[in-house]
């Protein structure tokens, strides 16, 4: 087989992509051009690839399945709104190919019956001496294990009783401490939402990828009612 020039292609661009010639490889789960020198697909030639692990990431940093609120204080001041669509697809690809495809919680793939996919996740430790939200790690999760994490966005869904269902499935906890953990998560919520967080990416800067500054809290609001059309429009429809 004559070696592939492969893409990288933000989802959100796909279509005009596949349009140009661009053409999907189920394995790779990656974009590629079919022959060198198509011109319409330059736009999308491949960066480098990131290295593995990231500068200063620690693997080992919030493993397995807890509830992980972010502070309302730091809402929508994520990794993917602070890098470009391109170093998104270059970051998404490395964190789910090092993961063999699988969710690292619950180490299931994708199931596109039932519209569960694999998703990229921060995992932040937070400074109160120097106010500082510190990304330690990104890790590769399905969507049930990621709606479970964030669970005060799964109660604004209304998906609440699945993401609680997901939780004890997948930890063995009981009825009792399921809400007995979901109720920590909050108060720890309330308590870090009071501090107004500095954001740092340096794992992501020292790789190489530019960040963009996160949204103000005054474009908080557009941003999250942006980002809930968009998942509302992604739910399946009963």
């Amino acid at each position: 087989m004559p070696q592939r020039i492969w893409l990288d292609v933000p989802f959100a661009e796909k279509d005009e992509a596949k349009a140009r010639g661009a053409r999907w490889d189920p394995t790779a789960k990656r974009w590629y051009a079919p022959r060198p020198g198509i011109a319409e697909l330059g736009r999308w030639a491949a960066l480098p690839g990131v290295p593995d692990p990231l500068p200063g990431e620690d693997r080992a940093f919030g493993s397995g399945l807890f509830v992980d609120l972010v502070p309302s204080s730091c809402w929508f001041t994520n990794v993917r709104s602070c890098v470009a669509e391109r170093d998104w697809e270059r970051l998404r690809r490395m964190i789910t190919g090092r993961a063999g495809q699988r969710c690292e919680i619950c180490l299931r793939g994708e199931d596109r019956g039932t519209r569960r996919w694999l998703e990229a996740h921060e995992r932040w430790a937070y400074d109160d001496s120097t106010r500082t939200q510190v990304l330690r790690r990104l890790i590769c999760v399905c969507t049930d294990c990621h709606t479970t994490t964030h669970f005060g966005l799964a109660q604004v869904r209304g998906i609440d009783d699945r993401a609680l269902a997901h939780l004890r499935e997948v930890t063995g906890m009981s009825a009792l401490e399921a809400d007995e953990h979901v109720g920590a998560a909050f108060d720890l919520w309330r308590r870090r939402s009071v501090t107004e967080w500095e954001l740092d990416l340096s794992i992501l800067t020292d790789a190489g990828i530019t960040v963009t500054p996160p949204p103000t809290a005054a474009d908080r609001a557009a941003v999250a009612e942006r980002t809930l059309h968009v998942q509302r429009d992604h739910e399946p429809r009963r």
